[in-house]
């Protein structure tokens, strides 16, 4: 036992419904204050897709939050990929 790592989950934005997985409308809607259509954000580290790769320091316009609580993006260098809170590490550009 002593050689089993602990996992450490990252730290997570959107609390799930332990049911479902899926954000409660109160998050969604708390996601859809802080994220409106129009809000710009850049990526502090590269994202881990391995179709596409954003690098740390792109940015995108944020199009609006679906109802799973992804983040709609369109990015500077033309993807469509979302964000994901949970997983994928940004912040508002200009905080």
């Amino acid at each position: 036992m002593e050689n089993q790592k602990k996992l450490s989950l990252p730290p997570r934005e959107v609390r799930c419904n332990v049911m479902n997985n899926f954000p409660s409308q109160a998050e969604i809607l708390r996601l859809r204050t802080k994220y409106p259509p129009g809000t710009r954000v850049e990526l502090t580290a590269p994202m881990n897709d391995p179709y596409i790769k954003l690098n740390a320091g792109e940015r995108a316009t944020v199009l609006g939050v679906d109802d799973a609580g992804n983040i709609l993006c369109r990015w500077d260098c033309g993807s469509g990929l979302n964000l994901i809170t949970a997983v994928d590490e940004f912040r508002i550009v200009g905080e």
